[in-house]
């Protein structure tokens, strides 16, 4: 990751809300919680991303000169408050879902615990990072899943929305599934596969389409997949492809990464007869590649189609998320610990409407499996000090229709805690040195304990995320103890 200063990426009303917390003494440690409420994309889950950027921001995380300058100018910070922003840094703990795991609606993402100062300045940057990273890996994943094992090439880079938009989402989408991106910084950075093929405007520069697919094959003879629709595909393109597709064979040329790409047109029917082509020319084994504005559910299409199509090129409705165009992140606080106190003090946010009541106090995620099959059963959420085991019967129920229950029995299930810590006390203490590629290989992995039944498009089954009985008793005292007062 490049080490940019973003402190000042910030909200301005956590800073004058962290000049009201100065000026007060106000310096109780808090539990903020970075969670989602609904699945994007109307899904099963969703994958997270981002925490790598979130790690450089809190790392790098200071104001220099120039930043409490700028403050000063603003006028409405005092002389007191901005040198203590100069000598600011993060001293808090954070925990975290690693990247390329699956999570679900309502259970912490990330969690801090730092000074209420320290956690109120870093919110708008995690939500930043985490919410756009975490909604293409999501997407890339549906994506892939659409493709059914065959490659797909992260192709957003002029569509997405701006450079960092760009680079960081082309990440997530190899994270998500992608087998590369066009992007060459993102694989400068990130040491990801960089793929691609020619534009329309390197057959318009050549007298004649035959001439540039000849020079190009001249170029690059091992990576030789030709661009078949600037004029027509079928009476044009794939004939010249052939062409020389038979002389590279004729002079002794290994034809092994060759092809073509399909760019517009009745994608179903072009690949067909293209591959009909191809094969009665003896290059069956021909890649078929196809873009234009491709999705999951168009891939899924030509899928039932059978069109004879082996790579896919997505770009814009992945790199801009089509169809959910955020990710949803909010951040809350879930609990308080005054000076002196040994003990954090629930703390709960009410609404009129029941999927956005929080979950209060400092909590953990236990992942419970299907000891047989290995897949993902529920999430329990429950409080830091609960220990839950495999030898002990489990009993979850959901938090806001309780009448449905399911009873876990030891020795049918195993357990796994899904948030690691990443931060302690302000060092940096995450050990996770995977690269890009091995996220991608962790995300498969991770789809592949989801169900069938989650993994589908449409009306998918929602995982279960429940509260432990300690804590949905918490809860539900907190609630009642807030009516209570209302009444009053």
């Amino acid at each position: 990751m490049r080490a940019d200063n973003l402190t000042l990426m910030t909200d301005l009303y956590e800073l004058t809300m962290m000049q009201g917390y100065f000026e007060n003494s106000m310096d109780q440690l808090v539990v903020f919680d970075a969670f989602y409420r609904t699945n994007p994309y109307d899904g099963g889950y969703a994958v997270s991303c981002g925490l790598q950027h979130v790690i450089e921001y809190i790392k790098n995380l200071h104001f220099t000169y120039e930043d409490i300058e700028y403050l000063r100018s603003l006028n409405i910070f005092t002389k007191e408050f901005l040198e203590y922003l100069a000598g600011f840094h993060f001293t808090g703990s954070i925990w975290a879902i690693p990247e390329g795991t699956v999570m679900f609606p309502r259970e912490p993402m990330l969690k801090v615990i730092a000074p209420i100062m320290e956690a109120q300045l870093i919110e708008p940057a995690i939500l930043n990072m985490m919410n756009h990273e975490s909604l293409i890996a999501t997407k890339a994943s549906r994506v892939v899943r659409a493709a059914r094992g065959d490659a797909v090439m992260e192709f957003g880079l002029r569509r997405a929305q701006g450079p960092d938009a760009g680079i960081y989402g082309a990440r997530a989408a190899v994270i998500g599934g992608c087998a590369g991106t066009s992007n060459v910084l993102t694989g400068e950075l990130f040491g990801v596969p960089v793929l691609g093929t020619h534009a329309h405007s390197w057959i318009m520069s050549f007298p004649s389409e035959y001439e540039a697919f000849k020079a190009y094959a001249k170029l690059y003879p091992n990576n030789c997949t030709l661009l078949v629709d600037t004029y027509d595909v079928l009476d044009s393109g794939v004939p010249n492809a052939i062409r020389v597709f038979k002389e590279m064979r004729d002079k002794g040329i290994k034809l092994t990464r060759y092809g073509i790409r399909i760019d517009s047109g009745d994608l179903a029917y072009l690949s067909k007869r293209a591959y009909q082509m191809l094969a009665e020319a003896g290059f069956e084994d021909a890649t078929i590649c196809a873009s234009s504005d491709l999705d999951e559910f168009l891939i899924q299409s030509l899928k039932e189609q059978d069109a004879k199509i082996n790579q896919w090129g997505v770009g814009t409705n992945l790199v801009t998320s089509k169809g959910w165009p955020a990710f949803g992140g909010v951040y809350k606080l879930a609990a308080i610990r005054n000076k002196g106190e040994t003990e954090f003090t629930p703390k709960i946010k009410l609404s009129e409407n029941s999927e956005k009541i929080t979950n209060p106090g400092n909590k953990k995620i236990y992942r419970i499996y299907d000891k047989e099959t290995g897949k993902v059963r529920a999430d329990l959420i429950c409080l830091e000090d609960e220990v839950f085991t495999e030898d002990m019967d489990i009993r979850i129920f959901d938090p806001i229709e309780t009448w449905k229950k399911t009873k876990f029995r030891a020795g049918t299930f195993t357990l796994r805690e899904i948030l690691v810590p990443v931060f302690e006390n302000g060092t940096c203490v995450y050990d996770d040195h995977a690269t890009t590629m091995e996220l991608r290989e962790r995300c498969m992995k991770e789809i592949g304990t989801l169900w069938d039944e989650t993994r589908r498009f449409t009306n998918p089954h929602q995982v279960y995320v429940d509260l432990s009985d300690k804590l949905y008793a918490i809860k539900s005292s907190l609630l009642e103890e807030m009516s209570s007062d209302a009444q009053n």
